[in-house]
C-alpha cells in the first residue's frame, strides 16, 4: 500500500528465437496503472466505513441490494497486501533477486511509513479524546499510544484510535520477513518460496480451530504472509519472467468463482471465512498485477493509468490513515442527528465524507507524506524545507 512500484522502471528482456535482447530503452519503461490500483483501493475503504455506519449490523447485510458490494472493504487491504508484495519486489526481480541492503531496505521503509502514520496516530487519538472515540471502543489509552505507536496493536490488545491502522502493522511486520523470502527464491526459486510459506499459512488455517497455541496466531492473520509472498512472486513479471503469459484471462478466470461464491454465500459466511476467501482472492490480485506489468490489456492498463486516478493513487496511503476518524466524527455529529439509520443517511455520509476525506488527506500528504518521497533523507529534506523557506526552488532528492 505504501510503495510506489509504477515509479521503478521494468527490465522486459524478452528476446527473439535467436536470444537476441530488445534494445535497451525499449526493454526498460514505467509500471503503469499501479497508483490507480492503490487510489481505487483506498477510495473503496472509505466508502465501505460510510456503509457500515448507517446500516448497523454488519457483517449482516442490512442495506439495499445495490450497496451490497460496499460490506467487503477488508478485500482492499487484500489488494493492498498483494500488491505491497509486488511493489518492493520489482527492484529485486530486476538484479536477480538481491535485497540490496538490509539497512538501505530498513530506512527507505521505515521512511516511507513512519512520517504520515505517526502524525495520523496523533490527529486520531485528539479527535477520540475530545470528540468521538471509535465504533465499538473506548477512549484511547496509555496503552494504545504505546502500542499503536510502536506499531504492535495486533499483538497486544487496547482501545483502537483509528479503525484502519490494524493492517498497518501487520504491513510492517510483512517488511521484517521479506528479505527472508528473497533469500529463499534466491536459494530455491519462487516456486519453493511460494509453496514454503503457503504449507505454513495452510497449517495454521487448518489447526487453528482445535489447537489454542495455533490459533494465537491468528490475530496474525497469516494468510496475509502468503498474499505477500503472490505479489513478490507476481513482480517477476516485471523483471522480465513470464511476459508472454495471459495474465489478464488468468485474473479474470480466478476471480470469477470466488466473486460468485461470495455472491451466492452472503456477507456473514463470507466474514466467518476471510481467511479462505483472502487466500482465493491472491491469485487473481497477483495475476492483475502480473498483467499489468506485462502491459496487457492496454485499455485497462490505460484506464488505471489515468491523471485523475494517478494523483488519488499519490495520496492513497494518507486517505487511508486519515479517512476513519474524519467519518465517525462526520457521521455522528453531523448525519445521525438529522437523519435515520438507511438509505438517506447513507447517501447523505457519502456526499458528505468522501469528499472532505479527500480533501484532507491531500492537504495531509503534502506536509507528512509527499515531501518524504520526494526527498529520502533527513538532509535532502532540510535543504529542501530551507530552500523553500527563503524562496529558492528546492532540488528533489
Amino acid at each position: 500500500m505504501t510503495s510506489a512500484a509504477d515509479r521503478l522502471t521494468a527490465g522486459t528482456t524478452a528476446g527473439t528465437a535467436a536470444g537476441t535482447a530488445e534494445p535497451a530503452a525499449a526493454a526498460r519503461r514505467r509500471l503503469g496503472g499501479l497508483d490507480g490500483i492503490r487510489g481505487l483501493a483506498a477510495l473503496f475503504v472509505v466508502l465501505h466505513h460510510c456503509r457500515l455506519l448507517a446500516f448497523p449490523g454488519f457483517p449482516a447485510d442490512t442495506g439495499p441490494g445495490w450497496a451490497s458490494w460496499m460490506l467487503y472493504g477488508h478485500f482492499a487491504v487484500v489488494v493492498f497486501i498483494v500488491l505491497s508484495g509486488f511493489s518492493l519486489a520489482v527492484a529485486p526481480a530486476r538484479r536477480d533477486w538481491a535485497l540490496g541492503g538490509l539497512g538501505r531496505f530498513a530506512h527507505r521503509r521505515l521512511w516511507r511509513i513512519l512520517p504520515p502514520y505517526w502524525p495520523a496516530l496523533a490527529i486520531s487519538l485528539v479527535i477520540a479524546w475530545t470528540l468521538v472515540p471509535q465504533p465499538g471502543e473506548g477512549p484511547p489509552t496509555a496503552k494504545s499510544v504505546l502500542f499503536y505507536g510502536l506499531l504492535v496493536q495486533d499483538v497486544f490488545g487496547s482501545p483502537s484510535p483509528n479503525g484502519a491502522f490494524w493492517s498497518i502493522a501487520i504491513e510492517a511486520q510483512l517488511y521484517l520477513v521479506f528479505p527472508l523470502l528473497l533469500l529463499l527464491v534466491r536459494r530455491a526459486g519462487v516456486l519453493a518460496m511460494l509453496g514454503a510459506v503457503g504449507a505454513v499459512v495452510a497449517a495454521i488455517g487448518l489447526l487453528a480451530p482445535s489447537v489454542p497455541a495455533v490459533e494465537l496466531l491468528m490475530r496474525f492473520t497469516p494468510q496475509f504472509a502468503l498474499l505477500f509472498a503472490i505479489g513478490a512472486m507476481a513482480a517477476g513479471v516485471a523483471g522480465g519472467r513470464w511476459l508472454r503469459a495471459p495474465w489478464g484471462w488468468l485474473s479474470l478466470l480466478t476471480a470469477v468463482p470466488v466473486v460468485t461464491l461470495i455472491a451466492v454465500r452472503g456477507s456473514v459466511w463470507t466474514v466467518e471465512n476471510f481467511y479462505w476467501v483472502d487466500l482465493a482472492l491472491g491469485p487473481a490480485v497477483g495475476c492483475l498485477l502480473a498483467a499489468l506489468a506485462a502491459g496487457r490489456p492496454g485499455r485497462l492498463t490505460g484506464l488505471l493509468d489515468t491523471r485523475p486516478l494517478r494523483s488519488l493513487g499519490s495520496f492513497s496511503y494518507s486517505l487511508y490513515l486519515t479517512h476513519a476518524p474524519l467519518v465517525v466524527v462526520l457521521h455522528t455529529l453531523v448525519i445521525a442527528p438529522n437523519l435515520a439509520p438507511g438509505v438517506p443517511a447513507f447517501l447523505a455520509t457519502l456526499a458528505l465524507c468522501v469528499p472532505v476525506t479527500l480533501l484532507v488527506a491531500r492537504g495531509f500528504a503534502a506536509v507528512f507524506e509527499l515531501p518524504f518521497q520526494r526527498h529520502r533523507t533527513w538532509p535532502e529534506l532540510r535543504a529542501a524545507i530551507l530552500a523553500r523557506l527563503s524562496g529558492r526552488r528546492p532540488s528533489a532528492g
